[in-house]
């Protein structure tokens, strides 16, 4: 038994054969300049996002750490003179260190003056106490704007980047003699990645606002409840001193 091959004959031509191997980078690199462009400023947003997300979680966990040690001292049963000395003391102190110490500098400030109504040194000292908790939260609070914008509006930004890379691969193809999957692809490939980007920017930014919102939230709840049971406690004890 013998084997025949078949020649290759000269109008034939052999399979088509893949030169070069797409990638995430190739197609960055060889996207259209305004395309470029657009996913340029996405990763500068996700730069500066990851940024603002670490440093908040370090803000909100020294806060945290902050609050839950001043709980602790002052429901200790510490004076009320001797803990306000320390925090005055404490120059890197934070939250609900502040609202104290706002709140029985001006309680004292008050009584200090002759003919004060307890009633006028309570409103006070409340007014104290909230405008500190509203300078901290104010604090906290920062930057989370910007993640919330970012995960808004970067996937439309990707989308424009995407219609506009789709928009060039086809006027492309319509000076071409020949257009099959092969040539479309890789535009459309390119014009993806804007979307794909956008993605990448926006998914952590949500995530991110919506945890620290809900911290800062929590937060706020437990400034609130310390400053009307210290009114309380001050109200008590200017009092029986009255």
């Amino acid at each position: 038994m013998c084997y025949v091959s078949h020649p290759v004959l000269p109008n034939e031509s052999p399979l088509p054969v893949e030169t070069s191997t797409l990638s995430v980078t190739s197609l960055i690199l060889h996207a259209s300049l305004p395309v470029q462009l657009i996913m340029l400023l996405l990763g500068g947003l996700s730069v500066v996002s990851w940024t603002f997300i670490v440093g908040k979680i370090i803000a909100l966990r020294t806060a945290a750490r902050y609050t839950d040690d001043f709980e602790r001292a002052f429901w200790s049963g510490t004076d009320l003179n001797s803990l306000f000395q320390r925090v005055q003391a404490s120059p890197d102190g934070v939250g609900m260190e502040r609202i104290f110490q706002a709140g029985f500098g001006e309680f004292m400030k008050l009584r200090r003056q002759a003919g004060m109504e307890l009633s006028d040194v309570m409103d006070g000292t409340r007014r104290a106490m909230k405008a500190s908790a509203q300078r901290e939260l104010d604090t906290l609070d920062h930057h989370t704007s910007f993640l919330a914008t970012v995960g808004s509006v970067s996937p439309y930004i990707g989308l424009l980047g995407t219609v506009w890379g789709i928009m060039h691969a086809f006027l492309g193809l319509s000076t071409a003699g020949n257009a099959t999957l092969s040539t479309v692809a890789p535009g459309i490939a390119e014009a993806l990645i804007a979307t794909a980007i956008g993605l990448f920017a926006a998914i952590p930014a949500v995530v991110a606002y919506n945890r620290f919102s809900y911290q800062i939230d929590r937060i706020a709840l437990q400034f609130d409840t310390f400053a009307e049971e210290f009114s309380n406690i001050l109200q008590r004890q200017a009092g029986r001193i009255g």
